[in-house]
Formats: C-alpha cells, sequence, structure tokens
C-alpha cells in the first residue's frame, strides 16, 4: 500500500519499522483503515526472535534478511535468553498499543515463526529453497540441532505469552519451510516443537486459539492437526479444496488459500477462485485469506475486491 511505503521510507530500515511502536502500531492499522478487516496481524517479523538471541541481523535491499550463520555447537551456546526481552520490549509495546485502539470487534493476532523455520534461516544465515544447510545439520550433528531447537521452543513459548499478557487474542505459528522435511524429519522438527509451544502457553492461557501453518504439508495436515493440539491450521495454495473440506474441515478451522500471485493478478480469474474457495470451504468452520504471503506488488485495488465479494458472500 501506498502508505505504507511511504512510512516505510521515513522509519530507515525494516528493523526500525519492526522496533518502532508508533511505526508497527500505524502500520498494522493501516489494512483494518483502508480495508475494514475481522483481524488485524502485528506487524513484526519471525527473525527478531534469532535477533533478540544475540545473532546478527539485517535486511538487505534486494537480498532480504541476512543472518551470521550459527552452524556449530560454540556459535549456539553463545546465543541466549539474558537480553531477550529487553531486546523485544517495544515489540510487547505495540501489541498493547494495538489492543487498546483496535475495535473489540476485531481480533488481534500476534505470531512467531515456528522452530524449524526459524532454524533453517539461522544455520543458513538467509532464506534458502531447499534448507540444505540445515537440513545437513540436522542429520549430520543432531544433538547439537536439538540443542538449537530447545532454545528456539523455550524463545518462543515466552515471546507468544508476552504477547498475549499484552493483548493478542489468538496467536499464529509460521512454518514456511515444514514441508520440505521427509515424515520422521517432520514429526522431529516440524511436530514436536510446535506441540512444545503450544503445551508451554496453555498452561498460563489454556483457552487462546493458535493458528498453525505447516506450509507444504500435503496429506500430513491432520497429523499435525492431532499431534500439535491446534486450534485452526492456515492451508497453502497447492491443496485441493475438496480434500481440505473433507479431511481438514472435519478436525479444525481452515484459513486459506487464494494465490498471492492471482490477488496481483486480478480480473475474472482472481474473482472466480475467490468465490470457488467460499462455495467449498464456506460452509465449515473458515477463515478467507491467502495460502502464503502477499507480495510487494500487490494493487490495492485487488485487495479492495477480494474484501467485497467476502462481504457480499457473508451477507447471504
Amino acid at each position: 500500500m501506498p502508505e505504507y511505503m511511504e512510512r516505510r521510507k521515513v522509519a530507515g530500515s525494516f528493523l526500525d519499522l519492526c522496533y518502532s511502536p508508533d511505526f508497527a502500531t500505524e502500520v498494522t492499522l493501516q489494512p483494518l483503515k483502508r480495508y475494514h478487516m475481522d483481524a488485524a496481524i502485528l506487524f513484526s517479523d519471525i527473525l527478531v526472535v534469532p535477533h533478540a538471541l544475540g545473532q546478527h541481523l539485517e535486511f538487505r535491499q534486494g537480498e532480504g534478511p541476512v543472518l551470521t550463520p550459527v552452524n556449530t555447537e560454540k556459535k549456539i551456546d553463545g546465543l541466549g535468553m539474558g537480553k531477550f526481552h529487553a531486546h523485544l520490549a517495544p515489540v510487547y509495546e505495540t501489541v498493547k498499543r494495538l489492543h487498546q485502539e483496535i475495535p473489540d470487534t476485531t481480533a488481534l493476532i500476534g505470531f512467531a515463526g515456528a522452530p524449524w523455520t526459524v532454524a533453517t534461516y539461522m544455520v543458513g544465515g538467509h532464506g534458502s529453497p531447499d534448507q540444505a544447510a540445515t537440513r545437513l545439520m540436522a542429520f549430520q550433528q543432531e544433538d547439537v540441532f536439538q540443542k538449537l531447537i530447545d532454545l528456539l521452543v523455550r524463545a518462543t513459548s515466552e515471546y507468544l505469552i508476552r504477547q498475549i499478557e499484552q493483548g493478542a487474542e489468538v496467536i499464529q505459528l509460521f512454518d514456511t519451510w515444514a514441508g520440505n522435511l521427509p515424515d520422521d524429519q517432520f514429526y522431529k522438527w516440524a511436530v514436536l516443537p510446535v506441540k512444545k509451544i503450544i503445551q508451554n502457553i496453555r498452561t498460563q492461557y489454556a483457552d487462546i486459539p493458535i493458528i498453525g501453518f505447516p506450509r507444504g504439508a500435503g496429506c500430513r495436515y491432520p497429523d499435525y492437526i492431532c499431534d500439535t493440539g491446534v486450534t485452526a491450521v492456515s492451508i497453502d495454495t497447492t491443496m485441493p479444496l475438496d480434500w481440505v473440506r473433507d479431511h481438514i474441515q472435519t478436525l479444525c478451522p481452515v484459513q486459506g488459500n487464494l494465490d498471492p500471485l492471482l490477488l496481483v493478478s486480478g480480473g475474472e480469474k482472481m474473482e472466480m477462485r475467490v468465490h470457488e474457495i467460499l462455495t467449498k470451504l464456506g460452509d465449515g468452520p473458515f477463515i478467507f485469506n491467502l495460502g502464503h504471503g502477499i507480495v510487494p506488488q500487490t494493487p490495492p485495488e485487488n485487495v479492495a475486491r477480494v474484501s467485497e465479494i467476502i462481504k457480499d458472500y457473508q451477507k447471504k
């Protein structure tokens, strides 16, 4: 959105935007003001967690996030919780402000990255389509990698509990690279850590809704739901709607799954797909959303059109 790009320029850097309660609150509220959506999701990034643990992080123009790789036991031992919450205090303040400003009819969603996906950035030092460095570490140095995952389980649990304390009403865990794991590794690195985080949260907030997003999980979604204890799941763009209706909606609410690039493209094809998603999933527990993150070149008018179609559908 133009208003976001304008604020981004003023902030100076993406991380400055994330760590400024004034800016992050404003940016979180921008879609609500423009589109009157049913929920607001905290403006932040999944990589503020490793940053707060002591890993160097910067966002470079044209490259995205770049971190100093944490790929040895010594480097993992150099991370810690000592300054974790002090570092993330601006994020907690943003959640607090949003809770005060957002109307009661609008849900406030907090979030974090799931340990596996966050670890792929920490070990590899950047995003990777195959996560080769991290997968090799998990195979070759399983005990060392487990130490990193355990740290992320603790850090993520505490981070999300603090968000809830400040007013987040729903929590989402994004596991962007979960689908690339083979079955045994999927259970060990995508399911068990999320299960532990949810257990930790529920010791203090038993009824908080928690949405899991194991992107690319495919036919493993039902087991993921049952094994982790999530309240709901997001589904990616590859999931067949009939299968989702028959095998996932019978277990929990579903969120998804319009292709973000179709939202960029717009027009009749976009509208037909929106109607198809609503028709096939709308009779069950369902939250309309994208199947992955929105892309920068998305025309605001296309988002407005999708919002209009959804609101018309809700009136029927």
